[in-house]
């Protein structure tokens, strides 16, 4: 026993010793430094955390946001009677007489704008509705009155009657949004209410031409949005209105990553026309585009008869690169501040001339009518005296024709009422429903100048 615990101390003896004489002689001490680093002014490292956040410093809770937004955003139910036909019915019965109605419903998003139950939403969320109905994030339904619609910039105006003051959201300066900001995006995606998703402004000024709208000056972010999201609200950190959920960029239908928002500046510019005038005054500079150059800016090709650009002073080759202080880079830049101004405005064109920078003040016009390619034909609004006239509520005038016909014909003067059996009301609407890319003949009625129905076809 002696002779175990003798040789067992040995062996703890002797790993003291071979453990000391590694520390000591093969072992290198690990060293430590401490130190301050001092944050460098343009550079923030990922894993610094500074307690002295400078005042324009977006904070990622979006809490309070959420709360200010949320009960401002409402359902909106668009339920429409649509007529199928059948051939094989109409066979033995006549035309019309395998007519089957139908009822088909569709939903969205909207966005109250005001305490008494004023509603901004996507044009395509309405259309062709017989009956629309808002339900409130309170679950309460009314039943709600179109006030006016923007086709080309797909805007709907609603109003809802109610016997109490409603949450609202207010107009942001969509100018001021800036790349890389945080924004929500709030609405009804698959008829799940009060859904809130978070991103990041990603472009602005995106054109989407081909979407079924001629709107270019969108703002894209990657905010998820879904069926369901359209009219629904854009808002910043503070709960402030900087656009209209839109679209999405999709194979699928279904969010991959990109949507688009109608800026808050067109939005509210184009409420307040519909508020006023029934329809919107769209606003024009007064100059031809020149494409052919792919520098920064804007460069003027031409001027039109009795152009305020020409008057104050800008001229042929001058580009355009700012607008009230507005960056231009591109024509949808310039577009984008023109749609929010209303004729008879007047704002600061910054040009480019031969390497001076020239500021002009230039009045804007009133954009009168719509020209539709595939037609060859311009479109003018008519007004309430026009339509009283003629005992209508609805139509457009074609103002002037551009095709030559054998037999010297011409259009002139007729009022085109429906386009494939759909009312039209302004000259926009009715310019995307003739340039529409239809693989089918579009068929256009009209009232010839005796105010008889007359048909055409354009193929």
């Amino acid at each position: 026993m002696k002779k175990t615990a003798s040789l067992l101390g040995i062996a703890i003896l002797g790993g003291v010793l071979t453990l000391g004489g590694y520390k000591v002689f093969l072992e290198k001490p690990q060293i430590v430094i401490e130190r301050t680093v001092e944050p460098e002014a343009q550079v923030v490292k990922a894993n610094f955390a500074n307690t002295s956040l400078p005042p324009t410093y977006a904070p990622t809770n979006f809490t309070a946001a959420a709360e200010k937004t949320v009960h401002s955003v409402v359902h909106v139910k668009n339920t429409a009677i649509k007529t199928q036909s059948d051939p094989w019915a109409e066979l033995f019965y006549g035309r019309g007489g395998g007519a089957r109605k139908y009822e088909q419903v569709g939903t969205g998003s909207g966005v109250i704008i005001s305490e008494d139950g004023f509603i901004v939403t996507n044009n395509h969320v309405i259309d062709g509705a017989s009956d629309l109905e808002v339900t409130l994030n309170n679950q309460k339904k009314y039943k709600a009155k179109l006030i006016g619609t923007d086709a080309e910039n797909d805007i709907a105006l609603l109003k809802i009657e109610v016997d109490m003051k409603l949450p609202y959201i207010t107009f942001s300066n969509s100018d001021a949004l800036k790349i890389g900001e945080w924004v929500l995006a709030v609405g009804n995606p698959y008829n799940l209410t009060s859904t809130v998703t978070a991103g990041i402004v990603s472009a602005k000024g995106r054109d989407l031409k081909g979407n079924g709208t001629v709107t270019d000056s969108f703002i894209q972010t990657d905010a998820a949005v879904n069926p369901g999201n359209s009219g629904g609200a854009l808002v910043n950190t503070r709960g402030e209105l900087v656009g209209i959920n839109t679209a999405i960029s999709s194979k699928t239908g279904s969010f991959v990553g990109y949507s688009f928002a109608v800026p808050s500046n067109i939005a509210k510019k184009i409420t307040e026309d519909l508020m006023e005038f029934g329809r919107v005054q769209q606003s024009v500079l007064g100059i031809g585009i020149d494409s052919r150059y792919s520098e920064e800016g804007v460069r003027i090709g031409s001027f039109p008869e009795s152009s305020n650009a020409k008057k104050s002073g800008l001229k042929i080759g001058d580009i355009i690169t700012k607008v009230n202080n507005v960056k231009i880079s591109k024509f949808s830049d310039l577009a984008g501040q023109l749609k929010a101004k209303r004729p008879g405005e007047s704002v600061n064109v910054t040009v480019d001339r031969k390497g001076l920078l020239l500021n002009k003040k230039v009045k804007l016009s009133k954009k009168d009518f719509h020209r539709s390619e595939k037609a060859n034909i311009d479109l003018k609004d008519l007004t309430k005296n026009e339509m009283k006239d003629l005992g209508i509520s609805y139509g457009v005038k074609i103002a002037r024709d551009y095709s030559e016909r054998a037999d010297g014909s011409s259009i002139r003067g007729f009022i085109i009422t429906k386009i494939n059996n759909k009312k039209v009301s302004s000259a926009s609407q009715a310019k995307i429903l003739l340039d529409s890319k239809s693989r089918y003949s579009v068929a256009i009625e009209m009232l010839d100048l005796s105010g008889e129905i007359v048909k055409f076809y354009l193929r």
